[in-house]
């Protein structure tokens, strides 16, 4: 160092040697996906209560909401598997007259409201789904805004989709290096990714029309999906 110091200051050109890190790599990607029956339906209804004034339209939605609850209780939901997920009050104005167009607009006058409140149930008992949509719009609800399924723990399903992705994306490797004439030799890099692939839920619509019967309800089954890419150095075979 006192050496190439010296000769830096005495003018002499000094030829510094940098080493190249860089190497070549093949990345791959793979998904995986397994199939799992649910366990667990969420289904979300509401009501609206319409009124001339707030307090009774306030009133109307309390009232049909208490029978709700009470219908769920005697179909054992138990209180913490219901959510309120919404709940507006929404002013009701009366509809503008035509005026000229040099005439000033009318001050907007509200003429009622409407109180609307959405409830999400969480249902473990698959074979009740169909009843509970029937009952609760028995009970008053006038809005069904459908259902979806789910898994109480994703976690051995997703991981089991993870390792699927992870051996495709190996074998797929290994038949690119072998294509390519190229080395396998570490990998550099693991990223993982996933979500899960709900079947599309079936519309309870008849279950609103009066003497309809239970809904028929099938949950089908769940795609998990996991997706991993991988990073490999690469040598000449």
């Amino acid at each position: 160092m006192v050496v190439i110091g010296l000769l830096v200051l005495l003018g002499f050109p000094v030829a510094v040697l940098a080493h190249d890190e860089t190497k070549p790599t093949l990345t791959v990607s793979e998904t995986g996906t397994m199939a799992h029956a649910p366990d667990t339906a969420f289904v979300t209804f509401g009501l609206d209560s319409p009124g001339k004034v707030l307090a009774e339209a306030q009133r109307r939605n309390s009232a049909v909401m208490g029978n709700v609850m009470d219908r769920l209780r005697e179909l054992q939901i138990d209180k913490d598997r219901i959510q309120t997920s919404s709940f507006t009050v929404s002013p009701h104005y009366r509809p503008q007259p035509k005026r000229s167009a040099d005439a000033p607009p009318a001050s907007p006058e509200i003429v009622g409201y409407v109180v609307s409140n959405m409830l999400t149930v969480e249902i473990r008992a698959l074979d009740k789904v169909g009843t509970v949509i029937e009952e609760v719009l028995k009970a008053g609800a006038n809005n069904f805004h459908g259902l979806h399924w789910g898994l109480r723990d994703e976690q051995p399903v997703r991981l089991s989709a993870l390792k699927q992705a992870a051996a495709k994306a190996r074998e797929k490797a290994a038949v690119l290096s072998e294509a390519l004439q190229v080395k396998l030799v570490r990998v550099v890099s693991v990223n993982e990714g996933g979500h899960v692939v709900r079947p599309a839920a079936p519309m309870a619509r008849m279950a609103m029309e009066a003497g309809a019967g239970e809904v028929p309800i099938s949950p089908g089954e769940m795609k998990v999906e996991a997706s991993v890419t991988l990073v490999y150095e690469i040598a000449p075979n």
